[in-house]
Protein backbone atom coordinates (compact mmCIF):
# COMPACT_ATOMS: atom_id res chain seq x y z
CA UNK A 1 0.00 0.00 0.00
CA UNK A 2 0.80 3.32 -0.51
CA UNK A 3 0.78 6.65 1.58
CA UNK A 4 -1.65 8.08 -0.93
CA UNK A 5 -4.22 5.08 -0.74
CA UNK A 6 -4.25 5.56 3.13
CA UNK A 7 -7.91 6.93 4.17
CA UNK A 8 -8.86 9.66 4.69
CA UNK A 9 -7.91 9.97 0.90
CA UNK A 10 -7.69 13.43 0.15
CA UNK A 11 -5.87 14.46 3.61
CA UNK A 12 -3.44 11.87 2.30
CA UNK A 13 -3.08 13.00 -0.75
CA UNK A 14 -2.79 16.56 -0.35
CA UNK A 15 -0.03 15.46 2.46
CA UNK A 16 1.78 13.65 -0.04
CA UNK A 17 1.71 16.78 -2.58
CA UNK A 18 2.91 18.78 0.13
CA UNK A 19 5.78 16.55 0.86
CA UNK A 20 6.99 16.77 -2.81
CA UNK A 21 7.75 20.47 -2.19
CA UNK A 22 11.02 21.26 -0.43
CA UNK A 23 9.82 23.82 2.23
CA UNK A 24 12.75 24.11 4.84
CA UNK A 25 12.54 27.58 7.27
CA UNK A 26 13.77 30.67 6.07
CA UNK A 27 13.45 29.15 2.31
CA UNK A 28 9.77 29.05 1.73
CA UNK A 29 9.41 30.42 -1.71
CA UNK A 30 8.34 27.00 -3.49
CA UNK A 31 5.97 26.17 -0.57
CA UNK A 32 4.54 29.52 -0.58
CA UNK A 33 3.83 29.54 -4.29
CA UNK A 34 2.21 26.02 -3.77
CA UNK A 35 -0.41 27.18 -1.08
CA UNK A 36 -0.84 30.13 -3.29
CA UNK A 37 -1.96 28.54 -6.55
CA UNK A 38 -3.61 25.91 -4.55
CA UNK A 39 -6.15 28.50 -3.37
CA UNK A 40 -6.11 30.23 -6.51
CA UNK A 41 -6.94 27.02 -8.59
CA UNK A 42 -10.25 27.02 -6.09
CA UNK A 43 -11.42 29.86 -7.05
CA UNK A 44 -10.92 31.26 -3.48
CA UNK A 45 -10.04 34.56 -2.33
CA UNK A 46 -6.16 33.83 -1.64
CA UNK A 47 -3.56 36.52 -0.33
CA UNK A 48 0.22 36.26 0.43
CA UNK A 49 1.18 38.71 2.77
CA UNK A 50 4.20 40.92 3.02
CA UNK A 51 6.23 38.29 4.80
CA UNK A 52 5.17 35.17 3.00
CA UNK A 53 2.13 34.05 5.03
CA UNK A 54 -0.99 32.66 2.92
CA UNK A 55 -4.41 33.45 3.94
CA UNK A 56 -7.35 31.92 1.46
CA UNK A 57 -11.03 32.27 2.49
CA UNK A 58 -13.49 30.60 2.25
CA UNK A 59 -17.72 31.63 2.68
CA UNK A 60 -19.29 29.55 4.65
CA UNK A 61 -21.51 26.50 3.35
CA UNK A 62 -25.24 26.83 3.01
CA UNK A 63 -27.11 27.02 6.24
CA UNK A 64 -23.90 27.85 8.37
CA UNK A 65 -24.10 31.78 7.37
CA UNK A 66 -24.72 32.45 10.81
CA UNK A 67 -21.89 30.52 12.90
CA UNK A 68 -19.07 32.31 14.01
CA UNK A 69 -16.13 32.02 11.32
CA UNK A 70 -13.20 30.11 12.28
CA UNK A 71 -9.47 30.73 11.33
CA UNK A 72 -7.78 27.11 10.87
CA UNK A 73 -3.71 27.89 11.22
CA UNK A 74 -0.87 25.44 10.67
CA UNK A 75 2.69 26.63 9.49
CA UNK A 76 4.31 25.77 5.80
CA UNK A 77 8.03 24.91 6.78
CA UNK A 78 9.43 21.64 8.28
CA UNK A 79 12.54 20.49 9.96
CA UNK A 80 15.35 19.36 7.35
CA UNK A 81 17.46 16.75 9.36
CA UNK A 82 18.80 13.97 8.34
CA UNK A 83 20.58 10.88 9.59
CA UNK A 84 24.73 11.40 8.71
CA UNK A 85 24.82 8.17 6.36
CA UNK A 86 21.40 9.44 4.43
CA UNK A 87 21.75 10.47 0.88
CA UNK A 88 19.08 13.58 0.75
CA UNK A 89 19.00 16.95 -0.94
CA UNK A 90 16.20 18.54 0.77
CA UNK A 91 16.39 21.37 -1.61
CA UNK A 92 15.64 19.36 -4.92
CA UNK A 93 13.66 16.34 -3.56
CA UNK A 94 10.37 15.70 -2.07
CA UNK A 95 10.11 13.25 0.99
CA UNK A 96 10.49 9.87 0.31
CA UNK A 97 7.58 8.30 2.77
CA UNK A 98 7.04 4.88 3.98
CA UNK A 99 4.31 2.75 5.92
CA UNK A 100 6.10 0.90 9.02
CA UNK A 101 3.76 -0.86 11.36
CA UNK A 102 1.06 1.50 11.79
CA UNK A 103 2.86 4.93 10.98
CA UNK A 104 3.82 7.26 8.25
CA UNK A 105 7.87 7.53 8.58
CA UNK A 106 10.13 8.88 6.10
CA UNK A 107 13.96 7.53 4.82
CA UNK A 108 16.57 8.83 6.94
CA UNK A 109 15.01 11.94 6.75
CA UNK A 110 12.02 14.04 8.82
CA UNK A 111 8.67 13.41 7.89
CA UNK A 112 7.00 16.88 7.87
CA UNK A 113 3.92 15.69 9.83
CA UNK A 114 4.87 18.35 11.82
CA UNK A 115 2.93 20.45 10.45
CA UNK A 116 2.32 19.21 7.65
CA UNK A 117 -0.82 16.99 8.67
CA UNK A 118 -2.02 20.26 9.23
CA UNK A 119 -1.91 21.92 6.01
CA UNK A 120 -3.09 19.10 4.72
CA UNK A 121 -6.28 18.91 6.77
CA UNK A 122 -6.69 22.01 5.54
CA UNK A 123 -6.41 22.24 2.24
CA UNK A 124 -9.15 19.18 2.23
CA UNK A 125 -11.53 21.38 3.90
CA UNK A 126 -10.82 24.25 1.31
CA UNK A 127 -11.34 21.72 -1.54
CA UNK A 128 -14.40 20.12 -0.35
CA UNK A 129 -17.86 20.52 -1.68
CA UNK A 130 -19.69 18.13 1.24
CA UNK A 131 -18.52 19.11 4.62
CA UNK A 132 -20.70 21.61 6.31
CA UNK A 133 -18.93 24.06 7.83
CA UNK A 134 -18.95 28.04 8.83
CA UNK A 135 -17.09 30.64 6.93
CA UNK A 136 -12.98 29.39 6.90
CA UNK A 137 -9.96 31.61 6.69
CA UNK A 138 -6.92 29.47 6.54
CA UNK A 139 -3.66 30.99 7.97
CA UNK A 140 -0.75 29.17 6.23
CA UNK A 141 2.12 30.67 8.25
CA UNK A 142 6.01 30.79 7.12
CA UNK A 143 8.98 29.91 9.69
CA UNK A 144 7.65 28.44 12.15
CA UNK A 145 10.50 26.33 13.18
CA UNK A 146 13.24 28.99 13.14
CA UNK A 147 11.80 31.84 14.81
CA UNK A 148 8.07 32.41 13.58
CA UNK A 149 8.45 35.39 11.91
CA UNK A 150 5.38 34.52 9.96
CA UNK A 151 3.57 34.88 13.05
CA UNK A 152 5.19 38.18 13.76
CA UNK A 153 4.95 39.12 10.96
CA UNK A 154 1.41 38.81 10.37
CA UNK A 155 -0.71 42.14 8.96
CA UNK A 156 -3.11 43.33 11.42
CA UNK A 157 -6.77 43.21 10.08
CA UNK A 158 -6.50 40.33 7.32
CA UNK A 159 -7.97 37.93 9.26
CA UNK A 160 -11.69 38.40 10.87
CA UNK A 161 -11.99 35.50 12.45
CA UNK A 162 -14.01 34.89 15.70
CA UNK A 163 -12.08 30.69 17.01
CA UNK A 164 -8.60 29.53 15.54
CA UNK A 165 -8.00 26.44 15.62
CA UNK A 166 -4.23 25.35 15.70
CA UNK A 167 -3.35 22.01 14.25
CA UNK A 168 0.00 21.62 15.50
CA UNK A 169 -0.18 19.75 18.41
CA UNK A 170 1.31 15.66 19.11
CA UNK A 171 -0.92 13.51 20.37
CA UNK A 172 -4.37 12.44 19.82
CA UNK A 173 -6.01 12.75 22.83
CA UNK A 174 -4.49 15.99 23.76
CA UNK A 175 -5.85 19.32 23.20
CA UNK A 176 -3.42 22.61 24.19
CA UNK A 177 -5.00 25.28 25.49
CA UNK A 178 -1.46 26.93 26.71
CA UNK A 179 2.16 27.11 25.78
CA UNK A 180 5.56 27.91 26.24
CA UNK A 181 7.53 31.23 25.15
CA UNK A 182 11.12 30.58 24.10
CA UNK A 183 14.41 32.89 23.44
CA UNK A 184 17.31 31.93 21.65
CA UNK A 185 20.87 32.86 23.26
CA UNK A 186 23.89 32.72 20.57
CA UNK A 187 27.37 33.45 21.64
CA UNK A 188 30.76 33.93 20.08
CA UNK A 189 34.17 33.99 21.26
CA UNK A 190 37.56 34.06 18.96
CA UNK A 191 40.20 31.84 20.87
CA UNK A 192 43.75 31.83 19.74
CA UNK A 193 45.70 28.65 18.39
CA UNK A 194 48.36 26.98 18.40
CA UNK A 195 51.10 24.43 15.88
CA UNK A 196 49.49 20.56 15.81
CA UNK A 197 51.59 18.49 17.24
CA UNK A 198 51.25 14.69 18.28
CA UNK A 199 48.73 12.38 16.98
CA UNK A 200 44.99 13.57 15.49
CA UNK A 201 41.85 11.91 16.37
CA UNK A 202 38.14 12.28 14.88
CA UNK A 203 35.38 11.53 17.18
CA UNK A 204 32.06 10.73 16.27
CA UNK A 205 29.17 10.56 18.70
CA UNK A 206 26.14 9.71 16.86
CA UNK A 207 22.86 7.31 17.05
CA UNK A 208 20.79 9.49 19.37
CA UNK A 209 17.20 9.74 19.57
CA UNK A 210 17.39 13.47 19.30
CA UNK A 211 13.80 14.88 18.53
CA UNK A 212 11.49 18.05 19.74
CA UNK A 213 14.07 20.23 22.02
CA UNK A 214 10.54 21.51 24.03
CA UNK A 215 8.24 18.44 24.12
CA UNK A 216 10.72 15.48 24.32
CA UNK A 217 13.17 17.66 26.83
CA UNK A 218 12.20 15.78 30.26
CA UNK A 219 12.44 12.21 28.59
CA UNK A 220 16.33 11.96 29.62
CA UNK A 221 17.59 11.86 25.76
CA UNK A 222 21.32 12.04 25.31
CA UNK A 223 22.76 15.54 24.43
CA UNK A 224 25.43 14.84 22.06
CA UNK A 225 27.14 18.25 22.32
CA UNK A 226 27.30 17.47 26.09
CA UNK A 227 28.44 13.87 25.37
CA UNK A 228 31.27 15.38 23.23
CA UNK A 229 32.51 17.62 25.65
CA UNK A 230 32.58 15.17 28.49
CA UNK A 231 34.61 13.03 26.20
CA UNK A 232 37.54 15.47 26.00
CA UNK A 233 36.99 17.27 29.20
CA UNK A 234 39.85 17.32 31.62
CA UNK A 235 42.35 15.13 29.20
CA UNK A 236 45.72 17.94 29.68
CA UNK A 237 47.72 14.79 30.86
CA UNK A 238 47.44 13.69 27.51
CA UNK A 239 48.26 16.57 25.56
CA UNK A 240 44.59 16.77 24.26
CA UNK A 241 43.86 19.71 22.07
CA UNK A 242 40.34 20.35 19.89
CA UNK A 243 41.78 21.46 16.25
CA UNK A 244 37.44 21.30 15.49
CA UNK A 245 33.77 20.90 17.14
CA UNK A 246 30.70 20.74 14.53
CA UNK A 247 27.55 19.33 16.94
CA UNK A 248 24.24 19.42 16.54
CA UNK A 249 22.39 21.55 13.31
CA UNK A 250 19.19 22.89 14.44
CA UNK A 251 18.42 25.43 17.14
CA UNK A 252 14.80 23.93 18.37
CA UNK A 253 16.01 20.17 18.23
CA UNK A 254 18.22 17.87 20.36
CA UNK A 255 21.32 17.43 18.78
CA UNK A 256 21.36 13.79 17.63
CA UNK A 257 25.33 13.76 16.04
CA UNK A 258 28.38 15.81 17.36
CA UNK A 259 31.75 15.46 14.80
CA UNK A 260 35.44 16.29 16.84
CA UNK A 261 39.38 17.07 15.77
CA UNK A 262 41.61 16.78 18.63
CA UNK A 263 45.52 15.97 18.88
CA UNK A 264 46.66 13.64 21.74
CA UNK A 265 48.93 11.23 22.61
CA UNK A 266 48.32 7.55 22.31
CA UNK A 267 47.83 7.30 26.33
CA UNK A 268 44.53 9.13 25.33
CA UNK A 269 42.85 5.90 23.72
CA UNK A 270 42.61 4.12 26.75
CA UNK A 271 40.95 7.33 28.61
CA UNK A 272 38.17 7.62 25.90
CA UNK A 273 37.60 3.93 26.12
CA UNK A 274 36.65 4.10 29.37
CA UNK A 275 35.06 7.38 29.33
CA UNK A 276 32.80 6.37 26.22
CA UNK A 277 31.80 2.87 28.39
CA UNK A 278 30.59 5.10 31.49
CA UNK A 279 28.66 7.59 28.93
CA UNK A 280 27.19 4.62 27.41
CA UNK A 281 25.93 2.69 30.60
CA UNK A 282 24.33 6.11 32.00
CA UNK A 283 22.38 6.25 28.44
CA UNK A 284 21.53 2.78 28.33
CA UNK A 285 18.22 2.31 28.74
CA UNK A 286 17.07 5.67 26.24
CA UNK A 287 19.80 5.55 24.21
CA UNK A 288 20.80 2.51 23.58
CA UNK A 289 21.69 3.28 19.52
CA UNK A 290 24.43 5.63 20.99
CA UNK A 291 27.43 5.35 19.23
CA UNK A 292 30.99 6.89 19.94
CA UNK A 293 33.85 6.06 17.98
CA UNK A 294 37.27 7.35 17.51
CA UNK A 295 39.72 6.73 14.37
CA UNK A 296 42.95 8.39 13.49
CA UNK A 297 42.73 11.41 10.76
CA UNK A 298 46.06 13.30 9.65
CA UNK A 299 47.24 15.87 11.48
CA UNK A 300 45.50 19.86 11.34
CA UNK A 301 48.13 22.33 10.75
CA UNK A 302 46.20 24.42 14.09
CA UNK A 303 44.44 23.73 17.23
CA UNK A 304 43.25 25.96 19.96
CA UNK A 305 45.53 27.11 22.43
CA UNK A 306 45.24 25.22 25.41
CA UNK A 307 44.07 28.33 27.86
CA UNK A 308 41.49 28.81 25.33
CA UNK A 309 40.52 24.80 25.43
CA UNK A 310 40.16 24.64 29.03
CA UNK A 311 37.98 28.26 29.07
CA UNK A 312 35.43 26.36 26.06
CA UNK A 313 35.33 22.50 27.91
CA UNK A 314 34.31 24.31 31.39
CA UNK A 315 31.80 26.66 29.81
CA UNK A 316 30.06 23.65 27.30
CA UNK A 317 30.40 21.72 31.04
CA UNK A 318 28.95 24.32 32.97
CA UNK A 319 26.17 25.21 30.54
CA UNK A 320 23.09 23.76 32.10
CA UNK A 321 20.98 21.53 29.35
CA UNK A 322 17.74 19.75 30.13
CA UNK A 323 14.55 20.85 32.22
CA UNK A 324 15.25 23.51 34.64
CA UNK A 325 11.72 23.59 36.16
CA UNK A 326 8.55 21.61 36.71
CA UNK A 327 5.59 23.72 36.61
CA UNK A 328 3.72 24.19 40.55
CA UNK A 329 0.33 24.51 38.88
CA UNK A 330 0.08 21.92 35.88
CA UNK A 331 1.12 18.74 37.08
CA UNK A 332 3.60 17.15 34.82
CA UNK A 333 3.97 19.98 32.69
CA UNK A 334 7.91 21.43 32.44
CA UNK A 335 7.95 25.39 32.91
CA UNK A 336 11.23 25.73 31.80
CA UNK A 337 14.14 24.47 30.00
CA UNK A 338 17.04 24.90 28.13
CA UNK A 339 18.68 22.77 25.38
CA UNK A 340 22.13 23.10 24.11
CA UNK A 341 21.22 22.92 20.15
CA UNK A 342 24.60 23.95 19.03
CA UNK A 343 28.36 23.46 19.29
CA UNK A 344 31.11 24.97 16.90
CA UNK A 345 35.00 25.41 17.31
CA UNK A 346 36.62 26.50 13.88
CA UNK A 347 38.64 28.81 11.94
CA UNK A 348 39.22 30.41 14.92
CA UNK A 349 35.45 31.03 16.46
CA UNK A 350 33.99 29.19 19.24
CA UNK A 351 30.35 29.62 18.53
CA UNK A 352 26.95 27.84 20.57
CA UNK A 353 23.29 28.20 20.36
CA UNK A 354 21.02 27.36 22.57
CA UNK A 355 17.08 27.94 23.08
CA UNK A 356 15.55 28.43 26.41
CA UNK A 357 11.84 28.00 27.01
CA UNK A 358 9.16 28.52 29.57
CA UNK A 359 5.37 29.20 30.00
CA UNK A 360 6.51 31.72 32.92
CA UNK A 361 7.84 34.76 30.66
CA UNK A 362 10.04 36.04 33.78
CA UNK A 363 11.60 32.65 34.28
CA UNK A 364 12.30 32.06 30.52
CA UNK A 365 14.64 35.62 30.62
CA UNK A 366 16.38 34.28 34.00
CA UNK A 367 17.28 30.80 32.56
CA UNK A 368 18.43 32.79 29.19
CA UNK A 369 20.43 35.35 31.40
CA UNK A 370 21.89 32.40 33.04
CA UNK A 371 23.29 30.94 30.73
CA UNK A 372 24.38 33.63 29.03
CA UNK A 373 26.37 34.77 31.81
CA UNK A 374 28.25 31.21 31.91
CA UNK A 375 29.89 32.32 28.50
CA UNK A 376 30.11 35.69 29.68
CA UNK A 377 32.84 34.58 32.59
CA UNK A 378 35.02 33.37 30.03
CA UNK A 379 34.46 36.60 27.56
CA UNK A 380 31.84 35.57 24.90
CA UNK A 381 30.17 38.13 22.68
CA UNK A 382 26.45 36.87 24.67
CA UNK A 383 23.05 38.07 22.21
CA UNK A 384 19.62 36.82 23.31
CA UNK A 385 17.21 36.70 20.05
CA UNK A 386 13.46 35.76 18.73
CA UNK A 387 12.30 35.87 22.02
CA UNK A 388 8.40 35.08 21.44
CA UNK A 389 5.74 34.99 23.88
CA UNK A 390 3.95 31.68 25.77
CA UNK A 391 0.36 31.51 25.35
CA UNK A 392 -1.74 31.28 28.52
CA UNK A 393 -4.56 29.46 28.65
CA UNK A 394 -8.06 30.63 28.53
CA UNK A 395 -10.42 28.94 31.47
CA UNK A 396 -13.93 30.73 30.03
CA UNK A 397 -12.66 29.60 26.35
CA UNK A 398 -16.25 28.43 24.66
CA UNK A 399 -14.34 26.95 21.74
CA UNK A 400 -13.04 24.20 24.29
CA UNK A 401 -16.44 23.66 26.03
CA UNK A 402 -17.68 22.55 22.54
CA UNK A 403 -15.01 20.45 22.24
CA UNK A 404 -14.38 18.41 25.45
CA UNK A 405 -18.05 18.30 24.77
CA UNK A 406 -17.86 16.58 21.36
CA UNK A 407 -14.88 14.38 21.65
CA UNK A 408 -16.45 12.99 24.95
CA UNK A 409 -19.54 11.88 23.04
CA UNK A 410 -18.09 10.81 19.47
CA UNK A 411 -14.84 8.92 21.49
CA UNK A 412 -16.56 7.74 24.95
CA UNK A 413 -13.92 9.32 26.49
CA UNK A 414 -12.12 12.62 28.11
CA UNK A 415 -9.39 14.46 25.79
CA UNK A 416 -6.85 15.72 27.96
CA UNK A 417 -6.62 19.41 28.42
CA UNK A 418 -3.43 20.92 29.16
CA UNK A 419 -0.66 23.41 28.79
CA UNK A 420 2.61 22.21 26.17
CA UNK A 421 5.79 23.13 26.34
CA UNK A 422 6.54 23.55 22.97
CA UNK A 423 6.79 27.00 21.24
CA UNK A 424 3.22 27.08 19.36
CA UNK A 425 1.99 30.04 17.31
CA UNK A 426 -0.81 30.89 19.05
CA UNK A 427 1.16 33.03 21.74
CA UNK A 428 1.76 35.64 19.02
CA UNK A 429 -1.16 35.47 17.32
CA UNK A 430 -3.28 35.99 20.36
CA UNK A 431 -1.73 39.17 20.87
CA UNK A 432 -2.26 40.00 17.03
CA UNK A 433 -5.92 38.59 17.13
CA UNK A 434 -7.29 40.37 20.60
CA UNK A 435 -10.28 38.36 21.86
CA UNK A 436 -10.12 35.26 19.82
CA UNK A 437 -11.22 31.80 21.06
CA UNK A 438 -8.03 29.22 20.36
CA UNK A 439 -7.09 25.66 20.85
CA UNK A 440 -4.45 23.09 19.39
CA UNK A 441 -4.99 20.05 18.50
CA UNK A 442 -3.54 17.09 16.07
CA UNK A 443 -2.93 13.72 15.26
CA UNK A 444 -0.49 11.58 17.35
CA UNK A 445 3.54 12.52 15.92
CA UNK A 446 6.85 11.17 17.62
CA UNK A 447 10.15 12.34 17.65
CA UNK A 448 9.39 15.21 15.58
CA UNK A 449 12.67 17.72 14.50
CA UNK A 450 14.53 14.09 13.76
CA UNK A 451 14.66 11.63 11.26
CA UNK A 452 12.59 9.17 13.05
CA UNK A 453 9.62 11.74 13.13
CA UNK A 454 6.72 9.32 12.21
CA UNK A 455 2.86 10.06 12.42
CA UNK A 456 0.36 7.23 13.48
CA UNK A 457 -2.09 6.61 10.69
CA UNK A 458 -5.33 5.81 11.92
CA UNK A 459 -5.39 9.06 14.48
CA UNK A 460 -5.29 11.15 11.23
CA UNK A 461 -8.58 9.57 10.18
CA UNK A 462 -9.69 10.45 14.49
CA UNK A 463 -8.27 13.68 14.09
CA UNK A 464 -9.62 14.35 10.45
CA UNK A 465 -13.08 12.85 11.42
CA UNK A 466 -13.52 15.13 14.56
CA UNK A 467 -12.11 18.23 13.10
CA UNK A 468 -15.37 18.11 10.45
CA UNK A 469 -17.71 17.20 13.19
CA UNK A 470 -16.42 20.49 15.56
CA UNK A 471 -16.54 22.89 12.27
CA UNK A 472 -20.81 21.42 11.61
CA UNK A 473 -21.48 22.15 15.37
CA UNK A 474 -19.65 25.74 15.92
CA UNK A 475 -20.94 28.44 18.10
CA UNK A 476 -23.79 30.93 16.60
CA UNK A 477 -22.52 34.56 16.16
CA UNK A 478 -23.83 36.67 19.08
Amino acid sequence: MEVRDLEPKQVWNNFANLNDVPRPSKKEERVIAFAKSFGENLGLETYVDSVGNVIVKKPASSGMENRKTVILQSHLDMVHQKNADTVFDFETQGIQMLIEDGWVTANGTTLGADNGMGVAAIMSLLESTEIAHPALEALFTIDEETGMTGAFGLEKGILEGDILLNLDTEDDDEFSIGCAGGIDTNTNYEYETEPATGQAYKITVKGLKGGHSGMDIHLGRGNANKIMNRLITGCENHNLRIAEIDGGSLRNAIPRESFGIITAQESYLADFESRSIDIKNEHAIVESGLVINIEEVDLPQNVVCAADAEKITNSVRAMHNGVYAMSMTIDGLVETSSSLSRVIVKDGKFITQSLQRSSVDTAKMDVAYTIGAVFKLMGCDVEHTGSYPGWSPNPKSEILDLMVDKYKFIFNEDPRVQSCHAGLECGILGEKLPGVDMISFGPTIRNPHSPDEKVKIDTVDKFWHFLVEVLKDTPVKS
